[in-house]
C-alpha cells in the first residue's frame, strides 16, 4: 500500500512537534499533508537518505540541485513555509544524526532509516564546490572562488540578468521595468561619487561592465574595471567595443589589491564587498582607500546581515557556500561603516535599498523560469535549480529583512578636511554629470 508520504508527515510533525506547513507527495504517489498548501514533491528516497547524512539545509538543498525534490504550487509560498528548516545552519558532523543527544532526532532517524534504508551518503551533485583547503582569501582562491560563481557562461547571465547585465540590486519606481530601474541604480551611483568629463574611476568588480559604460557614455569619465572573472573581462571588453568606448574603458583580470595605477577620482565597488571576508575588510577599506585623491569619493554597495547577539557564533550559510558564493562573508553595515572609518574614509551618506532587491530578486527568478529550458541548455539543470533556490529565498530574507543591502558613500578628505562635497548632498540630482 502506498503510504510513504503519511509515514514521512508522522515523522517530520514529531520532530518539529507541529503540523507539517506543506504537503508531501512521496515517491510511491502518495499524498499527506495539508490539501491547500504547496506541495513538496520527494521524487526519489535517496533525497532522504542525504538528510540521514547531512540534517538541515545543505542535505535538503543538495537533494533540490540533484532533482530529487521540487515544489508544486507557488515556491516562495512553501520556501516561507519551510524558512526555519531550510535556512537553519548546521554544524559539520562525522555522524550520520545530528545531534546524536537528541531522542526526537534519533526517533526521526530511526524512522527515515525504516522506510528508506541507510545506504552510504550519495555524492554531492557536480555543482557543488569541492572541499577547500588552505587559508581563506588567498588572491589563487579568490579567483577560484569568483570563477566558481561567476564563469557558468554568459549566456546564462544574459537569461538572468536581463539586456542591462546588471548584477546587483536595481533602483525601483512606479511602473519601471527591471532594465530602467537598472540604469537609475547605476545613475544614482554616477551622482553620488560626482562623475563629469575626465573623471578617473576604478570600478572594483567590473562584472560585465555595465557601470562601466554608464559612467563613461553618460558621464565622460576615464574608467578602469577590474574583475577576477576571465569571461566577465571578455563580454565587457566586447560591449565596450561596440559602444565605440575602448577610449573610455579598460577592463582588467586583475586582484584589486595588485592595482598600482591611482590615485582614481573615485571608486565604486558594487556588490564586491561580500566577497572580501571579514578578516581581510580593513585590508579591503585600506587598499581602496589608497588608490583614491584626497577629496575622491568611495560608493560601496553591499549585502548586509542582521548583526547578531554573540557574534563569534555566525556561521556562513552552508547551501550559499557550498553552491553560490564560496568563501563570501555578510557583515552588518555598522561594521562596514567602522571599518571604513578605520580605513581614514569620511563616512557621508548610508542608504538602505533592502526592498529594491527583494523586487530585483523576483524579477531574475521570473527571468529564469520564462527561459528555463535556454537557460538549462547553457549551463546545467542542476546550476539552474541552485540559481532558482538561491534567489527565491534570498528575495524572501530580503522581504522578511533578514538581510538588506546598502550604499554607503565614503570621501578622502583633502587638506584641511575639505570634503569637496555640496552642502546638500542628499541632493543627487544636481551633484554630478554633464
Amino acid at each position: 500500500m502506498a503510504d510513504a508520504a503519511l509515514r514521512l508527515t508522522t515523522l517530520a510533525e514529531e520532530l518539529l512537534g507541529q503540523p507539517l506547513p506543506v504537503r508531501i507527495r512521496a515517491w510511491d504517489g502518495s499524498e499527506s499533508g495539508p490539501p491547500d498548501a504547496p506541495t513538496l514533491v520527494i521524487h526519489h528516497r535517496r533525497a532522504l537518505r542525504r538528510l540521514l547524512w547531512k540534517p538541515g539545509e545543505l542535505g535538503l538543498a543538495r537533494a533540490w540541485v540533484a532533482g530529487e525534490i521540487s515544489v508544486r504550487g507557488d515556491l516562495y509560498e512553501a520556501l516561507d513555509r519551510l524558512a526555519g528548516l531550510l535556512w537553519e545552519r548546521g554544524a559539520e558532523t562525522k555522524s550520520p544524526i545530528h545531534p546524536v543527544r537528541d531522542p526526537r532526532l534519533r526517533a526521526a532517524a530511526r524512522g527515515l532509516i525504516g522506510l528508506v534504508g541507510l545506504w552510504p551518503p550519495p555524492p554531492p551533485p557536480r555543482e557543488e564546490v569541492r572541499r577547500r583547503s588552505g587559508p581563506l582569501h588567498t588572491k589563487r582562491r579568490d579567483k577560484q572562488a569568483i570563477s566558481h560563481h561567476y564563469d557558468v557562461g554568459n549566456d546564462f547571465y544574459a537569461l538572468v540578468l536581463g539586456r542591462s547585465m546588471v548584477y546587483s540590486c536595481a533602483y525601483f519606481d512606479e511602473g519601471l521595468t527591471l532594465e530602467e530601474a537598472q540604469r537609475d541604480k547605476l545613475d544614482l551611483i554616477s551622482r553620488k561619487l560626482g562623475l563629469k568629463e575626465g573623471v578617473r574611476l576604478l570600478d572594483v568588480g567590473c562584472g560585465w561592465g555595465s557601470m562601466a559604460i554608464h559612467a563613461a557614455r553618460e558621464y565622460g569619465a576615464q574608467v578602469t574595471g577590474v574583475t577576477l572573472s576571465t569571461e566577465q573581462a571578455a563580454f565587457a571588453r566586447k560591449r565596450i567595443a561596440e559602444e565605440g568606448l575602448t577610449d573610455r574603458i579598460e577592463i582588467r583580470v586583475q586582484d584589486y589589491r595588485d592595482v598600482r595605477d591611482g590615485p582614481y577620482d573615485a571608486i565604486s565597488s558594487i556588490g564586491m564587498a561580500e566577497h572580501v571576508g571579514s578578516a581581510l575588510y580593513r585590508e579591503y577599506a585600506g587598499t581602496l582607500f589608497s588608490l583614491l585623491k584626497p577629496g575622491g569619493r568611495l560608493l560601496n554597495h553591499q549585502i548586509a546581515r542582521r548583526p547578531e547577539p554573540d557574534e563569534e557564533s555566525y556561521h556562513v550559510d552552508e547551501f550559499i557556500d557550498a553552491y553560490v558564493f564560496p568563501d563570501g562573508e555578510l557583515a552588518p553595515v555598522g561594521r562596514t561603516v567602522a571599518t571604513l572609518e578605520e580605513a581614514g574614509f569620511e563616512v557621508r551618506d548610508v542608504e538602505s535599498l533592502r526592498e529594491h532587491y527583494a523586487l530585483t530578486l523576483r524579477q531574475w527568478v521570473s527571468n529564469l523560469e520564462d527561459n528555463w529550458e535556454a537557460a538549462v541548455r547553457a549551463t546545467s539543470q542542476g546550476r539552474a535549480r541552485v540559481w532558482q533556490l538561491y534567489m527565491a529565498a534570498s528575495a524572501l530574507s530580503f522581504e522578511h529583512n533578514k538581510i538588506g543591502v546598502n550604499q554607503v558613500l565614503a570621501v578622502r578628505s583633502g587638506e584641511g578636511g575639505t570634503s569637496g562635497m555640496p552642502l546638500r548632498s542628499r541632493d543627487w540630482r544636481n551633484s554630478g554629470g554633464r
